[in-house]
Order: C-alpha cells, then structure tokens, then sequence
C-alpha cells in the first residue's frame, strides 16, 4: 500500500506555561514561559508533533515555513534544512542569551532552533505513518530506558507580590537545607539517582556548602554544579579544589573555551558544556584545547535528532563525553529527547530535564521518571498524544498576554522583586 505522506497542513500554537521562581545568575524564571508547538498533518490525516522556544524571535522564523512545507512529503526532512530562513542576525548575532543560558546567540542557531521542531514533527509523523517508533527511524535503540537527573534550583517560595502567577507549591530553597529538602522530594517523587545544582546565585562558599550537603545527604551518589559561566578561572579552579572528590563533572564554571581550557588544564574535575560548545564550528577550539569533557547536547539548538547523533559521533571519536541539556519544556520535548538518547551508545552520564518543574502540559498523559529513568516507547512515532483541550488553554493564555511573557527575560523578571536589577556582568564572583 502506498502512502500518501504529503503534508496537507502545518499548525504552529504559540502557548504560555507556567514556571517556578527558579533562581539562576542571570535573574529569575518568569511566571510563564513561551514555548512553541508544531503540527504536520499529512494528507492521510496523521498528525506530527514538534516542540521548540516559543519567543517571538522563533515564532516569526517558523511562520513562512508554514507555506513552504505544505504539499511537501514528511520524508522530505534533509530538503527542508535547506529552505532559506531569512534570519535578521543584526539582532542575535553575538548576543548572550536572554534568558536560556546557552551561550552567545547566532542567526545558525537560532535557525536550527526552529527547524528542529519541524523535523522531529516530520519524524513523529513518519513513525505514526509506518507503525514505528522514532528511535528506529533513528537506527534502533541501544537501550530500553534513559537515566535523568535531579535538576535542583535555588528559588523563592513564590513569585514577587502583584505578579500574576500559578500556585507554586514547592516552597523556597535558598540554603543547603533547602537545596537537600528539595533533592529528597524530587527522589520520592521520581527515584533520581544524581543530582544537578543550578549555581551561579549565591557566592562560591555557599553553593560549595550546598553540595557539600548534597553529598552528605546522597552519599556516593553523582553530583554536578553549573553556575552558567559565573566565575573566574581562579573562583573556578578553587571550587573544583573543594569538590573534586564529589563531583561527576563541574559544567561552565567559565566563559569561553580559552577560559575553560585554563581551568581544565588545573584541575582533573572534567568539565561539562552547553554553552561553549553549542554549534559544529565551535567543537574543533574546544576539543584541541582540550576545554571540555562532556558535551551536554540539545536537540533544539543543534538541529534535531540527527544532528545530535552526528554530534554524539564526534564526541566519541575524540574521546568527549556526551549527555543532554535542558531548558524549560514540555513532554514533546521530553519524548523527543529520550528517543534519540536512546540510540546513542556513548551515553553515560544522565541526561537533565527540567520536566519535573513543569506542572502544566499539552500530552494527554504525562511522561513518567520511574527510578529517575524514563521508558523509551516502542509506540508510533513519538509516543505521545496532544490534549487539544489543554494546548487550547495555553494558547489562550498567550494570546491574552500584553507582551509581558512572550519574551522570555530572566533579568526582567528579576527587576519584579528587585527594581534596580541588572544582568551581571561576569564573571561576577
């Protein structure tokens, strides 16, 4: 029989979730994050579904593509990284990151970052449409679950007084006590078995004392701690002289891989990354430097499932370890990820996520963390199903949204609870 895997219509929703006071060194989380959401229906009726930011930036990239992948086939995915998005790069190009922590920013990535929705749409597509799972699109899983991580935040109990917000009902974690509270709760809740501490916040000694706890609490259990570029070399080298012994990797101490290859060359704590090594052209000073030893992958700004194969494959052939960097998202997302982890034999660390902070969703079922792992399905495509109900109420919400969270500004929301708040200039400590 043969299929008719012309894509009829492509459906872009714009939706608002919301988000915890998630403290980072840039700012705070605002009360809503934009993501968006991205259907390719074939002309047989079968539904693809991609997730990606959902910023304003992205959503006018995404909107030509609308027209020009219609009447196209969703087998066509190699022809469609080749459509020329008109990317305005006056306005990214070189830029740090307004809110995502992910490096400087560049008209490539944000290009991929659109169209790496699209493809795993495509992908999900294909798979409902033959009756197989996107990991054996992808050349067959090589494991049957993917490990995650505790991803542990300093936060507020609640966002700024007079700021709309939902119910947060995690409470604040501002000290170590705080930080190992939550750690306990995420493991009751989803049986993590490492833990990852979002830094950057607090001075150096108070987040060394806060993973010092986290090791006392956790004993043997692996540990990380990203302050997202935060430090000096020398802050860097003195806080992996103090944790070397329970750290699994100490990821971005530093900006920039000179920087990074300094501290690396000091200190035998491997160094992980998402942020200087975020784009192919940046692997080749990073890894002659010898700069980083693990390389923490994202689907969304790399370019898609297969790109984050081809990456997984230049990692090993260095001798780089390779793992997975989060931002905030949804169960697409989350699908997306496990599958193509799932494929990628040189695996070994766990993966982030930030899916346990997320308590709204557009999947009729949410994706569960069993044992701080989750399943790879061996269902159609992606494995997930959209609650229409549920992406409709989100997009209402951003639809009614005055432009205050369109935007994704860590720095903006910080200036809610503190009026003179500006972004750090780093490193800061």
């Amino acid at each position: 029989m043969t299929r008719d895997l012309t894509i009829a219509e492509v459906r872009l929703t714009p939706i608002l979730v919301a988000d915890a006071p998630l403290l980072n060194t840039q700012g705070v989380h605002q009360p809503y994050t934009p993501r968006l959401i991205v259907e390719v229906v074939t002309a047989e009726g079968i539904t693809g579904l991609g997730e990606t930011y959902g910023d304003t930036k992205y959503l006018e990239l995404a909107r030509p593509l609308v027209e020009q992948l219609t009447g196209r086939s969703v087998m066509d995915v190699n022809r469609m990284f080749g459509i020329d998005l008109a990317v305005d790069a006056s306005r990214v190009e070189g830029q740090a990151d307004a809110g995502g922590l992910r490096g400087v920013q560049s008209a490539g990535k944000l290009r991929l970052s659109v169209l790496s929705a699209f493809e795993v749409a495509c992908l999900d597509a294909q798979g409902k449409a033959f009756g197989l799972p996107v990991h054996a699109l992808l050349g067959g899983k090589v494991r049957d679950a993917v490990d995650y991580s505790a991803y542990l935040f300093y936060k507020w109990a609640g966002h700024p007084a007079g700021v709309p917000a939902e119910p947060d009902e995690w409470g604040a974690a501002l000290d170590p006590d705080g930080v190992v509270d939550q750690a306990r709760r995420l493991r009751e809740q989803h049986g993590f078995g490492s833990f990852k501490l979002k830094g950057g916040v607090f001075p150096p000694d108070e987040e060394i004392a806060a993973v010092r706890a986290l090791a006392e609490a956790f004993p043997g259990d692996p540990l990380r701690l990203d302050p997202n570029g935060a430090w000096s070399v020398e802050t860097s080298l003195k806080v992996a002289g103090e944790l070397g012994d329970v750290l699994e990797y100490l990821e971005d101490p530093t900006l920039g891989t000179p920087a990074m290859a300094e501290v690396a060359a000091g200190t035998g704590v491997p160094l992980a990354t998402n942020m200087c090594v975020t784009a192919f052209g940046e692997i080749e000073e990073a890894f002659t430097a010898g700069a980083v030893q693990v390389v923490l992958s994202d689907h969304h700004y790399w370019g898609g499932l297969r790109n984050t194969q081809h990456l997984a494959a230049i990692c090993a052939a260095f001798g780089v370890g390779v793992s997975m960097h989060s931002n905030t998202h949804l169960g697409i997302s989350l699908a997306a990820m496990t599958h193509v982890a799932a494929t990628v034999p040189g695996l070994h660390h766990a993966c982030d996520s930030h899916y346990p902070w997320q308590s709204e969703d557009v999947l009729s079922e949410r994706i569960a963390f069993e044992g701080g792992r989750v399943a790879v399905s061996d269902a159609p495509g992606l494995g997930v199903e959209p609650d229409r109900d549920e992406l409709a109420r989100l997009h209402r919400r951003w639809a009614e949204d005055d432009g205050t969270f369109r935007d994704r500004d860590d720095a903006a929301a910080m200036r809610a609870a503190e009026p003179g708040w500006r972004t750090p200039v780093m490193p800061r400590w």
